[in-house]
């Protein structure tokens, strides 16, 4: 099943909480927020055909200062959908090919001693942009997929005892096949905690595939794409989402969805405190884009999946009964009462 968010979602006590922004400010700010990512959307979908959710999903992510895993088997469009969405935004985008024989220092940078300063000079790695396409990360040993966890978490690099900043906006979008597949590795769990999200392209549908097939044959549609926005937009909306209002009852919401996975028995490993905070910050960018200043419960329940489900380890026991990590977590959000708006 494919993983993604909804942009828009479904609407529980959407009555405005009494204590949130009402500004005319806001509401022009957020008329802002869905007129750009509509744009950034439409051009995706010139080349991703038949993938709104998707799509979507790399947006939310986007907005919610967060980084994207996405998971599928080879040829269905995982790269191109990275490609599309860094094309998309005028800023320094990299593309980072992951390979067995990838070192650390291909993704941070080294220190190179220059014969005729006598000094040691800096190179930067391919970390260094705003949008860092990794393709096929599973794929390089987990040494050098290492390498990312203080640039993903921290935005910054330190080599050699010295620390360079990370330019905002700065979101990493990696793409990995099904570790059963021959010559990958698994990704470490704190490598997996620092995505926001990973979701799922999957197969095309008929219609979509056969209109594929009409534009990608004749040219590749990625060399017409322009951009359709800049960094400076982008850092001027990931400001106004940060701004959405999410009510204590919300925050309870995901902190109880997000513990019950840590008292499953059927789960090894729950979500970590990390995850609650990217579950609230990709909601606060779904209410933003649907052109609401509040949360509401709706938007931490559609986004349970997405954001949790690539975290959680099973049992031993789950494991060998084949109950996969998403059905458990199903479960988990089925049993957890939903507030009734997010007023209070």
């Amino acid at each position: 099943m494919t993983e993604s968010m909804s942009m828009s979602g479904s609407v529980t006590g959407s009555t405005r909480p009494a204590t949130g922004p009402s500004t005319h400010e806001t509401g022009a700010d957020l008329e802002t927020v869905q007129r750009v990512t509509r744009r950034v959307r439409d051009n995706i979908e010139k080349v991703i055909e038949g993938k709104p959710d998707v799509v979507s999903s790399a947006i939310v992510v986007l907005l919610a200062e967060g980084h994207l895993l996405i998971e599928d088997v080879p040829g269905v469009g995982k790269t191109m959908l990275s490609k599309a969405l860094a094309r998309s935004i005028d800023c320094t985008v990299r593309r980072i090919q992951f390979t067995p024989d990838l070192l650390p220092s291909d993704v941070t940078g080294v220190s190179v001693f220059n014969q005729d300063t006598r000094e040691f000079e800096f190179r930067p790695g391919g970390i260094f942009a705003n949008i860092v396409v990794g393709d096929e990360i599973n794929r390089a040993s987990p040494k050098t997929q290492s390498a990312l966890l203080e640039c993903m978490e921290e935005r910054q690099v330190t080599v050699d005892g010295t620390t360079y900043e990370l330019e905002a906006p700065f979101m990493v979008i990696a793409t990995q096949n099904p570790i059963e597949m021959e010559g990958t590795y698994a990704l470490p769990e704190a490598q997996r905690d620092r995505f926001m999200a990973r979701v799922s392209v999957g197969y095309p549908v008929e219609a979509a595939e056969i209109a594929m097939l009409n534009s990608h044959t004749l040219h590749n549609p990625l060399e017409d794409l322009e951009s359709v926005t800049d960094a400076a937009e982008i850092r001027k909306l990931v400001g106004i989402v940060n701004q959405v209002f999410v009510s204590p009852a919300v925050q309870r919401y995901a902190v109880a969805l997000t513990t019950a996975t840590r008292r499953s028995g059927e789960l090894m490993l729950g979500a970590s405190p990390r995850a609650t905070l990217h579950l609230i910050r990709a909601s606060k960018a779904v209410a933003a884009i649907a052109g609401r200043d509040f949360v509401l419960p709706d938007d931490v329940h559609d986004l349970a999946r997405p954001v949790l489900a690539h975290r959680l380890l099973p049992s031993v026991e789950a494991a060998m009964t084949g109950r996969s990590t998403s059905a458990i977590l199903d479960g988990i959000v089925a049993s957890v009462p939903v507030p009734d708006g997010g007023q209070s």
